[in-house]
């Protein structure tokens, strides 16, 4: 009963096997692999997006600071989610890597709403020197609440933001849970709803360790190429993360391990309601519900692993993660021990 995080579980079967065939023989370092080359050309096909560029690091922290500092200059403001990841908890990576300015914007269940985002964006940049001005908009999907934008939502939001010249990013540490709880393609999630560049997250969702940085401009590649080196983030045996990705993409792997781990919870948040716990609106594989007090240490008693949230007093909160390898019976056990 491992709902902490969908970071703990293992790697799939599939990713590793590519681990282990990339450790096979020879082969050119820094991105120059050939599996590097068939992963650009997957993220083309999937994408609609034939000029796409696509570079690799291992962590999502990593593809966000540099995803945002090729795209803003240190005088700018990023606006972003009271609560997203990028805000609360990335210890100020895009700040530093890129000198700009978080912008917090508000809004239920960790959705931006367009009247929040028109006010933010109406009153920034307005005291010409003096002031930071309007860079770029980040959204998160899956949002840190585990609600979902669909591809419309993204569109009204960066209309906003095209109206005043800026770019926009998506920060897709669970892009393939988002796409599997609205059933939109890769580029109805992005590039068609005005998003320039991705976060495209493969760790919490059963690779070992790997993020793209998917650039619709790419305009912008030679400098994301210089700042990944730059920052550290340019692996030697590339391979490794060229393995992971391509065989991630190949197949249609990546849906079928969020559609799992969407479904399953799913089948938490249900059965959480069904027992009269109080479930906020939960789209993917993370769920935030609020309960009597009294239920942590019996779960806990009964092996339940999870994160405890803050709660009104008299109450309990719980944050909740499905993985791409939760069971039912995991899930059956968790909500009998409820």
């Amino acid at each position: 009963m491992r709902f902490a995080s969908d970071n703990t579980s293992g790697a799939a079967p599939e990713i590793l096997a590519a681990i282990l065939k990339a450790n096979e023989g020879y082969e050119r370092s820094y991105g120059a692999d050939a599996a590097m080359a068939r992963v650009t050309d997957l993220v083309r096909e999937i994408f609609e997006a034939p000029h796409a560029e696509v570079r690799l690091v291992a962590t999502g922290t990593a593809a966000n600071a540099l995803a945002i500092a090729t795209h803003v200059q240190p005088w700018d403001a990023v606006f972003c989610h009271t609560h997203a990841h990028i805000a609360e908890d990335e210890c100020n990576a895009p700040e530093f890597y890129s000198g700009a300015k978080l912008v917090l914007v508000p809004g239920a269940h960790g959705k931006i709403t367009p009247d929040a985002l028109a006010l933010a964006l109406s009153t920034t940049g307005e005291s010409g020197v003096h002031g930071v001005q309007r860079g770029m908009l980040s959204l998160t999907n899956v949002t840190e609440a585990g609600t979902v934008y669909t591809p419309a939502e993204i569109a009204a939001l960066t209309a906003l933001a095209k109206a005043r010249g800026i770019p926009c990013h998506l920060d897709g540490a669970r892009f393939a849970n988002a796409l599997v709880a609205t059933g939109a393609t890769p580029a109805e999630m992005t590039w068609k709803a005005g998003i320039d560049v991705l976060s495209l997250g493969g760790t919490k969702n059963g690779c070992l360790g790997v993020e793209g940085v998917v650039l619709f401009n790419p305009a912008k590649a030679w400098e994301l190429e210089l700042r990944r080196k730059r920052g550290g983030h340019l692996f030697s045996k590339h391979r490794f993360l060229s393995a992971q990705m391509e065989a991630y993409l190949t197949d249609g792997l990546w849906l079928r391990l969020a559609a799992r781990a969407n479904a399953m919870g799913q089948r938490l948040a249900q059965g959480l309601r069904d027992r009269q716990a109080h479930v906020p609106p939960a789209d993917a594989n993370m769920l935030f519900p609020e309960w009597s007090a009294g239920h942590h240490d019996r779960l806990e008693a009964a092996g339940a692993v999870y994160y405890r949230w803050t709660a009104p007093e008299g109450r309990e909160k719980a944050r909740l993660v499905a993985s791409w390898c939760t069971t039912e019976a995991e899930v059956d056990a968790f909500l009998n021990a409820f």
